[in-house]
């Protein structure tokens, strides 16, 4: 991991890791944007759960949010840095320092309590009093697009960024580990947000996809305000009977062919 030896140092890692957050955004969002809306756009075009046009000048709106919370996420990793060289955390670089059975089970179980984290504070900033406030902001792009996934308010992102530098602090992590849940994290948002239906038909009842959010679970999040509040997976959703009664009959409908002919499982 970098070492923060003085001042130049530590605002240079901090431009490192802007670069590196912020373009891992970048990158992620145009490259599904421009697979699903130019290269492949004819073949997907059927399969956009939101209809509705974008609001002028939507893509830059969330941007520039998305440049602040890429801020805030690289302020938290600096911090997450300097209490890693004070010995604070439980991050570390030799492979051999636990089991290797440990290495899948950890990322397994950052990815459920962040799972579990964010449904709770999902439900909890839905609540009128905070709505407002704090998670408004994304709502705000009722139609999503890949540059919807980092698009929170301050305070939202602040909130959302501090669950897995917590857990560094009690949770032995490799350092790979850490990044590996990093990039599934901006993955799954960039799905989540493309408005379009990438995955096959019946996928929603597949033993897998079953539990693996997708565009239009997430969609029909930002047009109903009152279901799917999951991030990554369906489980707490269905646990608490909180997902869209709409869900499967619309997911159905999309995964057909233009031609209104259901499209080829796989």
């Amino acid at each position: 991991m970098i070492q923060i030896t003085n001042p130049a140092t530590f605002w240079l890692t901090g431009l490192l890791f802007f670069i590196a957050i912020f373009g891992r955004y970048v990158l992620f969002s145009l490259l599904f944007w421009w697979l699903f809306n130019v290269s492949m756009k004819d073949q997907f075009a059927h399969r956009a759960v939101q209809t509705r046009p974008r609001k002028p000048g939507q893509d830059w709106r969330e941007i520039g949010w998305s440049v602040l919370t890429s801020l805030i996420f690289t302020a938290i990793a600096l911090a997450v840095i300097v209490a890693y060289q004070k010995g604070y955390t439980q991050i570390y670089t030799a492979a051999q320092t636990y089991p290797l059975w440990w290495y899948p089970i950890s990322i397994l179980s950052v990815l459920f309590i962040h799972e579990t984290y964010y449904y709770w504070l999902h439900r909890w900033m839905h609540k009128p009093g905070v709505y407002r406030w704090v998670h408004k902001t994304h709502h705000d792009s009722i139609t999503t697009s890949p540059w919807t996934a980092f698009s929170f308010h301050p305070l939202e992102s602040t909130l959302q960024a501090i669950v897995i530098p917590a857990l560094t602090f009690v949770l032995p992590l490799h350092i790979s580990a850490v990044g590996i849940i990093l990039m599934i994290m901006t993955f799954s948002s960039a799905v989540n947000h493309l408005n379009t239906e990438i995955y096959p038909r019946d996928f929603d009842h597949h033993w897998l996809g079953r539990w693996l959010i997708g565009a239009t679970h997430h969609g029909l999040h930002h047009a109903q305000f009152r279901f799917n509040y999951g991030l990554y997976f369906t489980f707490w959703d269905k646990w608490m009977k909180t997902e869209s009664p709409d869900f499967h009959r619309l997911f159905k409908e999309k995964t057909k062919s233009a031609l209104g002919v259901e499209d080829k499982k796989g």
